[in-house]
């Protein structure tokens, strides 16, 4: 299900002499189309596409699974800025989903079991609180707090996400939180993944996407890229195109060391040395 359908830019100049209006790829840019369930925004670093999915998850208003709000977050505070300046056209809009950045994920771990440990202390308090009142008293007192422990014991299993290895406990969050009819923007998901759980992930998109869920995915990941369908747009060269994965620098780079990792590693290591060699006068 196509939820979302473009990002657009808002008529008006941008101050283009300030961050992040300055990056290459917006300085032309008029809107970021979405033709596919799955779009996948490739690029350098620096190129931008993870300023653009930042905007797009300010300008959507989606939760932010992170160790705070989009709203209160203030690494995205140049990104509001810009994110005030587009607007998203929906065909269907929906309030389920998430914006998740791969190096948030252990902030929102922490979130987690800082909220589990004081619904724990409210329960135990309300205890102490309640203790001449009558048993009735009692437990309506804790309920609430028992209610809430037990949400998250059900969404994220016994202990918590904290429970398990980053890449387990990474998959375990997407395996809670996918939902039928989501919208969910990734940025570089693949980053805790070995690429057999890079797989696993791609089987948990294939089953959500079948669930009528719409992803955005900023990633470096020939696995993930390598899914059928998906839209695969670059922001490299400044401007917004659609490219093909088999012209994607990153599929051609790997292939060329898989393909033959010691002569790849001799003749990189060779240069490095020469390059050294030179700057040292030799």
């Amino acid at each position: 299900m196509m939820h979302l359908r473009a990002l657009q830019r808002r008529q008006g100049d941008w101050p283009h002499d300030r961050y992040p209006f300055s990056l290459p790829i917006l300085q032309e840019f008029t809107s970021l189309e979405f033709r596919v369930p799955l779009t996948f925004l490739v690029g350098d670093n620096g190129s931008g596409k993870s300023t653009i999915l930042e905007a797009l998850a300010c300008v959507v208003g989606l939760p932010t699974v992170g160790s705070a709000p989009l709203h209160s977050d203030s690494t995205l505070q140049a990104v509001h800025e810009l994110a005030d300046q587009l607007k998203a056209v929906w065909n269907r809009r929906t309030r389920v989903g998430f914006f998740l950045r791969a190096e948030d994920f252990f902030g929102y771990v922490k979130r987690l079991s800082a909220m589990n440990e004081e619904l724990v202390e409210d329960w135990e308090r309300a205890e102490v609180e309640y203790v001449d009142r009558s048993p009735q008293a009692r437990g309506l007192a804790r309920m609430a707090y028992a209610r809430e422990l037990k949400a998250l014991k059900e969404q994220y299993g016994e202990g918590g996400l904290s429970a398990a290895s980053h890449g387990e406990s990474y998959l375990q969050l997407f395996q809670a939180r996918f939902r039928p009819g989501g919208l969910y923007l990734l940025d570089e998901p693949e980053a805790p993944l070995a690429p057999l759980r890079q797989l696993a992930f791609v089987q948990l998109l294939h089953q959500s996407l079948a669930a009528d869920a719409q992803f955005v995915i900023a990633t470096h990941s020939p696995i993930l890229l390598a899914y059928p369908e998906a839209a695969i747009l670059s922001c490299d060269g400044g401007t917004l195109r659609e490219v093909a994965y088999d012209a994607l620098e990153a599929v051609s780079l790997l292939r060329d060391f898989l393909n033959e990792p010691t002569n790849f590693l001799h003749h990189l290591l060779k240069g490095n040395n020469q390059s050294e060699r030179a700057d040292s006068g030799y």
